[in-house]
């Protein structure tokens, strides 16, 4: 990691940036696998499939009995795991249900607001380096409670061909899940956006993936196909004051540090003492990590601010907009407040990111890149759309023909003023 004393602010872009991602080298041919998905359907997944993935699998459908099979590969310790963080991620986004918003604006004016599921929905879960069950979790409950009518999953089979991970299936099947197709990469946003002779088009894509996927959730983005929201390589940032455990903080940074080598984490703190703690920690931890090349690679592009008090802290963290964000804080309640720009905040020593990840009931499908400006992260709104609505009696419209009537005539549309004249 960077250590850097005391920065000052007009550092900050060089100080907090992230690790440069140029994806024009790939977009052309990404725009062309995507262009022979929509034009060949199913015999260009296969094509890709063997070009890609060392061969395409006899059918491309995941079927039932396959997938109510899979709890039986499983230990019933990671069984029961993914049933807890189905129940725990459940109750918190059913939570998230909002009533129908209605209010007579005027007399005989009346407006509502009514939350409609997205019909047709993607979610792309990737393989590459771990097969990402949680995120089946993260994305097929909300989808599930949101009452979308269709969802069709797509994740790459295991080396060997050997079909989709065993705990892929079995947390597919916890959310209802029935469309399940063993289609990875480029040519399974692809499918989703466009439609095969196998696999159903959506209107909206779910899920990360590697760079590739990403451009191509982009590019499919302009074609009418919407996508949950701008995604990129993983990062935390850690504010923590001289109480916090080194051991913890650096436990949370190599958490993250170890997805991918354009990982980025981020400590901030007061307390120059924690500082050299943590690092004396992670290189330890960072020892005894599987993962550690990884690890050790986005730790490269990662850095460490000593800042001369809180405030500033607070200041920096805000500027960088997190993914994740925890506070290893004395009084980590009070400058939660404080947080403008995270996805996901995680308060107190005893608060792993971890724990977001996989099991408290958050949703860890959270803007990266400085996104979390602008952006939130998955929730059941993401599988909804906010339609409103609105019923006129006539003596409403009496009482507000009048008021539409000069604002059209002001902006010399004179077919809208019309429109009310006519009724009244």
């Amino acid at each position: 990691m960077n250590f850097v004393r005391f920065p000052n602010f007009d550092q900050a872009e060089r100080l907090l940036a992230r690790p440069a991602a140029d994806h024009s080298a790939r977009r052309d041919q990404v725009a062309a696998m995507l262009a022979a998905v929509r034009v060949e359907g199913d015999a260009a997944v296969r094509r890709f499939a063997a070009q890609f993935d060392g061969g395409a699998p006899a059918s491309l459908a995941v079927s039932q009995a396959e997938i109510e099979a899979a709890e039986t590969l499983l230990s019933p310790a990671l069984r029961d795991a993914i049933r807890q963080a189905h129940a725990n991620i459940t109750a918190f986004h059913a939570l998230q249900r909002e009533a129908e918003l209605s209010l007579e604006t005027m007399p005989g004016v009346l407006c509502w607001r009514r939350s409609v599921p997205i019909d047709r929905v993607g979610l792309y879960i990737p393989g590459g380096t771990a097969p990402l069950f949680s995120t089946v979790l993260m994305l097929g409950v909300p989808a599930q409670l949101a009452g979308c009518a269709e969802v069709v999953l797509c994740t790459p089979p295991q080396p060997g061909g050997n079909g989709p991970h065993p705990a892929v299936l079995f947390a597919a099947h916890c959310c209802g899940i029935q469309k399940v197709f063993q289609i990875g990469g480029v040519q399974a946003i692809g499918t989703m956006a466009y439609g095969t002779e196998t696999v159903p088009k959506v209107w909206k894509i779910f899920g990360p993936g590697n760079p590739w996927v990403t451009v191509a959730k982009q590019l499919v983005s302009l074609d009418g196909t919407a996508i949950d929201l701008p995604a990129g390589p993983s990062e935390v940032a850690v504010l923590a004051d001289a109480t916090a455990d080194p051991r913890f903080v650096a436990a949370d940074l190599l958490s993250q540090a170890e997805h991918g080598v354009d990982s980025q984490v981020l400590l901030v703190t007061d307390d120059e003492a924690l500082l050299e703690a943590v690092r004396q920690e992670v290189a330890s931890q960072v020892t005894a990590l599987p993962r550690r090349t990884l690890a050790e690679a986005a730790l490269a592009n990662s850095t460490a601010l000593l800042v001369h008090d809180l405030e500033t802290g607070m200041a920096w963290i805000n500027a960088y907009a997190p993914e994740h964000l925890l506070l290893h804080l004395a009084d980590p309640e009070k400058w939660a407040d404080q947080v403008r720009n995270a996805g996901s905040v995680f308060l107190g020593g005893h608060t792993p990111e971890s724990a977001g990840d996989y099991a408290s009931g958050t949703n860890h499908t959270l803007p990266t890149s400085g996104y979390a400006r602008a952006y939130a992260g998955v929730s059941l709104d993401s599988f909804v759309k906010k339609i409103t609505f609105q019923h006129i009696t006539p003596e409403g419209l009496r009482r507000l023909g009048p008021t539409i009537v000069e604002m059209a005539r002001a902006e010399g549309l004179e077919a809208h003023a019309r429109a009310v004249e006519v009724r009244m």
